[in-house]
């Protein structure tokens, strides 16, 4: 497809928690507490991080943002994120790449599982790996490993809008599944918002 990309501003990021659904008791993403977030910036191609209390600093970016993308971001990472922001975040366009998988195939797959057949590599470590880092105050393991889920996410995004599919394993048979990416990046499709009148 024809990369309108120039012409937009999107934002691919992931979220580490401080703690588990078990932890919190419940299984709603709201429940649980942000200990860091990375993001990729099209604008600015530059990876960034902020901790909880750092997130003032994001808003700002995410008001000039088209689009938020990550991997199980609608049902986690948004809900979760928008806890903090003062606004609403589900006024921003998302494209959940779970999401898009899950429309065609019928099911979810794991991030680590994509990547692993579309990529040929895998994710760091677990959630709970960060978890217990951030309990050790282990900071700097926790954005290294965010990071590459971001640079993992940003890959899988550039190969399913390049290629119009992604690959998985069913059974250890690599499979290869069709993905419309056609209004992904169309500006027409896109609308800014400015929920704190800035």
């Amino acid at each position: 497809m024809t990369d309108n990309s120039d012409d937009l501003r999107y934002i691919i990021f992931d979220i580490e928690t401080q703690n588990t659904f078990d932890q919190v008791g419940s299984r709603d993403a709201t429940a649980l507490s942000i200990s860091l977030l990375v993001t990729w910036d099209s604008k600015t191609k530059e990876y960034s991080s902020y901790l909880e209390s750092e997130l003032d600093q994001l808003w700002p970016i995410l008001e000039q943002t088209d689009m938020l993308i990550g991997y199980n971001s609608d049902h986690f990472d948004i809900p979760l994120l928008n806890k903090y922001y003062p606004g609403d975040l589900t006024a921003i366009k998302s494209l959940d790449l779970l999401k898009e998988i899950h429309k065609v195939l019928g099911r979810r797959l794991r991030l680590d599982d994509v990547a692993a057949a579309t990529l040929g590599t895998k994710k760091s470590g677990s959630g709970l790996d960060a978890i217990r880092w951030w309990q050790a105050g282990e900071i700097e393991k926790i954005r290294k490993y965010c990071q590459k889920d971001v640079e993992i996410t940003k890959r899988l995004f550039d190969y399913m809008l390049e290629n119009n599919s992604v690959k998985y394993k069913d059974f250890n048979k690599k499979k290869e599944l069709e993905i419309d990416t056609t209004d992904w990046l169309k500006p027409e499709s896109f609308a800014l918002t400015h929920t704190m009148g800035f």
